[in-house]
């Protein structure tokens, strides 16, 4: 059992949205920390099959509750329509609603009651190291952080049936794609660019659809929270710069299943792009978790040289490497990107042990300590 980061007693004054991918554990997370709230399950059929025939049932049953009272709807998106009962019992009761779904996409897209500002959006990411008490870093690159699966011996096998669940019941059930093979191609092509700077064209050849398709794709991956993009840095001063964005799965693991990676060693380019995209997912979950306002970007020269995450406006430049020995080579494209942005914090999170500061100011931190200071919100 972990302890989640989010403490979402502390949101609650209000009503809230939570969402986050298949498996994140959000049932788990709102039963743990509400045991007392009242509970509907839209997963179970029979509760389904009633309040899909008549969402008006929710106004009957909770109409005369008091304002103490908090509801929880898991898997709020199988009936939108009981969002306007739910809008309405907010307005006259005062009771708090917690809405928990995988995806807010079909709520948005087709103009359903997002209930005018009366609910806030919470997300709920993979674990974080922070909830893991003897967190392991090589068990986090090859199992990803998913609960279920971090834990397991095989975790190649469960992301095998999570990913037929995904394409089954959030793309095939809801009808986002007209053709399941392509997209499930487009998956295996998106996978490949995992961490690269997105090129629609070039994964529309792979996948036999046209441009517009792909970005449709990608959205879907967004709107289903299995997906980041990551916008470019494009602030400049004087060299030109990349602007295209890039893209990140939301766990470490489904990427490996994607990609037939059974087993990530030490040493190798798949643990090195394993290790930056686990570092990056970090840092997506603590800006999610803390409401902080700074926005994660990267940088890249049209020379090539680059920088894996900036933080806000540059107020850090993040550089990513697995090695376990930082040399001078590895710090250029910090040192170049702080000619421009000289104020930002410069920091290299590696496999290097030993955690020191060189004389220009750049910060190698040995990940674990990065980690530690990260969620202990010392970095930024």
């Amino acid at each position: 059992m972990f302890t989640r980061y989010p403490k979402l007693d502390n949101e609650l004054e209000t009503s809230l949205f939570l969402f986050g991918a298949r498996q994140t554990g959000k049932t788990t997370l709102l039963l743990q920390q509400f045991p007392n709230a009242e509970y509907i399950d839209l997963l179970d059929t029979l509760t389904l099959a009633q309040y899909s025939r008549r969402p008006n049932l929710l106004y009957e049953k909770y109409k005369n509750y008091d304002s103490n009272t908090i509801v929880i709807i898991d898997e709020i998106q199988q009936v939108p329509l009981m969002l306007n009962e739910v809008h309405r019992l907010i307005a006259q009761t005062g009771i708090r609603f917690i809405l928990c779904g995988s995806s807010a996409r079909k709520l948005r897209r087709k103009g359903y009651n997002t209930l005018g500002g009366r609910a806030i959006p919470c997300y709920l990411y993979p674990l974080v190291s922070a909830e893991i008490p003897d967190f392991d870093i090589d068990k986090a690159l090859n199992n990803g952080m998913l609960p279920p699966y971090y834990v397991m011996k095989n975790a190649y096998l469960g992301l095998s049936a999570y990913i037929d669940v995904y394409l089954r019941e959030e793309i095939k059930a809801e009808s986002l794609v007209r053709n399941l093979y392509n997209f499930q191609s487009f998956l295996d092509a998106a996978a490949l660019t995992d961490g690269e700077i997105v090129n629609y064209n070039n994964i529309a050849s792979d996948c036999g659809v046209n441009a517009h398709t792909v970005k449709e794709y990608f959205s879907i991956l967004e709107d289903t929270l299995v997906g980041h993009i990551i916008p470019a840095f494009t602030k400049r001063v004087k060299r030109r710069i990349v602007q295209a964005p890039k893209f990140y799965f939301f766990d470490i693991g489904v990427v490996n299943y994607l990609l037939h990676r059974k087993e990530i060693t030490r040493g190798t380019a798949e643990y090195g792009h394993a290790f930056e995209h686990f570092v990056i997912q970090e840092l997506i979950a603590y800006i999610g978790y803390t409401h902080n306002d700074n926005r994660l970007s990267y940088w890249r020269t049209k020379d090539g040289v680059e920088v894996d995450a900036v933080i806000g406006d540059a107020k850090a430049a993040i550089e990513i490497k697995s090695t376990e020995d930082i040399q001078n080579k590895h710090l250029k494209g910090l040192r170049t990107f702080a000619t421009e942005h000289p104020e930002c914090r410069k920091i290299l999170v590696s496999l290097d042990r030993i955690t020191r500061t060189t004389d220009d100011s750049i910060e190698i931190m040995y990940v674990n300590d990065f980690l530690r200071q990260l969620w202990a919100g010392e970095l930024f």
